[in-house]
């Protein structure tokens, strides 16, 4: 037989490119009237939504928009930003979606480093970009205005809308009409081509511009579902935000399940509560911060107990383990996963294991709050010695770095070779998250490898101190970073957010000192808090916790001093 079993070349009837967009034309003709996408009193079925995303890819065609272009969208979830999933990439161009949270001149930062020939904007959002344009086009020497569409909505206040069309934007249904909707798109001929771009916060530095390909994009869906147990359709809430690795790839996934896109442009407790119970919600995705929301909601926005069992997928900061048992007595399903940017979104999840079903709760809630284990889609996850690039001993107390390899890695940065170089050195992508690995090979992050807090000689993780003050009964969010120690040079410092109605300014020392007393009996001497600071804690736009400026305002404290004793 030889060589010849592997001779079989490839051919048009046995071989194309991956790419998640064949998921809608099939859901557009296997499901064409169930409901694709509801937002307010908006409603679309699969046969819609195919429809508009060919006249969306039709419009930009005929606008010379197509390979080698970036469409920027700045929007809440609502009906256009999941359109743009599937319409820019049919047209060959890039989707970059923004962060709504950002300010007008990193939003020029981004436009300008992209060189976005698109701008597609929320009207709620139009002075923003109209301001982040005014910053572009001073900033560069040979700015070329991209095409600009505003898009309408019902809900807003007119005002903005018609001040937009005055500035010359196009509404987004008037553009989408002069596309075909039987537009022919082409599928990539490499799935190796480029169909989104996302940039990182930037909390230390400018955002860097993340590129992923068709392929990973078509594998990480799948994976998101398999890993999620998700059915055929799934109805799915919008409540993460699709700006934020393209809704960790949920959009696709939708498609792919022929489920329900239920659109949300403000996520507050009361919307999610009322939406579960109307639409009858199977799943959504949320960052432990919305899930503390939801715990901490008022007994009038809420419907409890649950009509039915609902999915929850968390990531984003690691959930303190008093978050998920709370979600779970609620009558949540709740799912730990992990990821970055870089990997699509989350590319690991804590995957359940039934012999832990019988364990006390709160065993049950710390093994859940693990990172746990690789994606389907993933080849490739380890923690390792940074030195060495060797794999750490599974303890559950060496720490090393966790590190990536597969399909499910980015293309790259933008224009950013020296980045590339650091992120994939010895051919794995380099997270900058510290972790252990346990004697199961389940994975649990430790820090980012700048938040460690180094006491003495001892390395202190911030996240196990923040877990324990989690269960705290009057804590709502904290946040630990080191201060300077005159003894030990470093130790921690918890900055807190306490829960409404708790305690007036005047008795915050006896509280600083209950925290502080609770800390003892949860944890080493060592690793209890040298000192509480009550306070909102600042957030990037993505909702993470900036440690950069807590840890800035704990230097600037001065150094806990050494007691002398008489």
């Amino acid at each position: 037989m030889g060589s010849d079993i592997d001779d079989l070349g490839k051919n048009d009837a046995n071989y194309t490119a991956l790419t998640p967009l064949w998921f809608l034309e099939r859901a557009a003709k296997v499901h064409p009237n169930r409901t694709s996408l509801l937002h307010g009193s908006r409603l679309y079925t699969w046969h819609h939504t195919y429809h508009r995303c060919r006249r969306f890819a039709s419009a930009l065609s005929l606008h010379s928009i197509g390979l080698g272009h970036t469409v920027a969208v700045i929007a809440p979830n609502i009906p256009a930003l999941y359109e743009a999933h599937f319409g820019v990439p049919m047209s060959g161009a890039v989707l970059n979606t923004v962060n709504i949270r950002l300010n007008a001149s990193v939003i020029a930062f981004l436009l300008g480093h992209s060189l976005a020939s698109v701008l597609v904007v929320d009207q709620d959002f139009f002075s923003l970009a109209e301001e982040a344009l005014k910053i572009w086009s001073n900033k560069s020497n040979n700015f070329k205005p991209p095409i600009l569409i505003v898009i309408g909505d019902e809900n807003c206040d007119p005002k903005a809308l018609t001040y937009a069309l005055s500035k010359g934007a196009i509404e987004y249904e008037k553009f989408l009409e002069s596309g075909d909707p039987e537009y022919a798109w082409k599928p990539p001929k490499d799935e190796w081509q480029s169909i989104a771009l996302g940039y990182t916060s930037g909390t230390t530095s400018s955002p860097k511009g993340v590129v992923l390909h068709h392929r990973g994009a078509y594998l990480m869906s799948l994976g998101g579902a398999l890993v999620w147990g998700m059915n055929e359709g799934a109805v799915y809430l919008w409540t993460l935000p699709m700006f934020h690795c393209n809704g960790w790839c949920y959009t696709w996934t939708l498609a792919a399940l022929c489920g329900t896109n239920i659109c949300l442009r403000q996520v507050t407790a009361k919307a999610v509560y009322a939406a579960i119970a109307k639409y009858k919600v199977t799943h959504f995705c949320a960052a432990p911060i919305v899930l503390n929301t939801l715990i901490n909601a008022p007994p009038e926005e809420t419907i409890l107990p649950l009509p039915h069992v609902v999915h929850v997928n968390t990531a984003g900061a690691a959930p303190p383990p008093s978050v998920i048992s709370a979600m779970s007595e609620r009558g949540f399903h709740v799912i730990h996963t992990y990821g970055l940017s870089e990997t699509y979104g989350p590319s690991t999840i804590c995957a359940w294991k039934p012999e832990w079903d019988s364990l006390p709760p709160e065993k049950k809630a710390k093994l859940h709050a693990r990172q746990g284990v690789r994606y389907i889609s993933l080849e490739g996850l380890d923690v390792m010695n940074t030195k060495t690039m060797q794999p750490v001993p599974a303890d559950g107390i060496t720490i090393g770095e966790i590190m990536m390899r597969g399909n499910g890695v980015m293309k790259g940065y933008l224009k950013n070779p020296k980045a590339n170089e650091e992120a994939f050195a010895n051919g794995w992508f380099h997270s900058g998250d510290l972790a252990v690995k346990h004697p199961d090979g389940y994975i649990e992050i430790k820090d980012r490898s700048k938040d460690i807090i180094i006491s003495g000689a001892e390395n202190i993780s911030s996240v196990e101190i923040e877990n324990a003050l989690y269960s705290h009964p009057a804590i709502l969010e904290a946040s630990v970073v080191a201060r300077p120690d005159e003894k030990w040079g470093e130790s921690p410092c918890a900055f807190v957010t306490l829960k409404n109605g708790v305690v007036d300014s005047g008795d915050e020392q006896n509280l600083a000192e209950d925290i502080i007393k609770f800390c003892r009996s949860k944890m080493p001497a060592y690793w209890v808090p040298k000192s509480v600071v009550f306070g909102p804690l600042p957030k990037t736009s993505t909702g993470k916790v900036q440690k950069n400026l807590l840890r800035a305002k704990a230097k600037e404290m001065g150094p806990v001093k050494i007691i002398s004793k008489l």
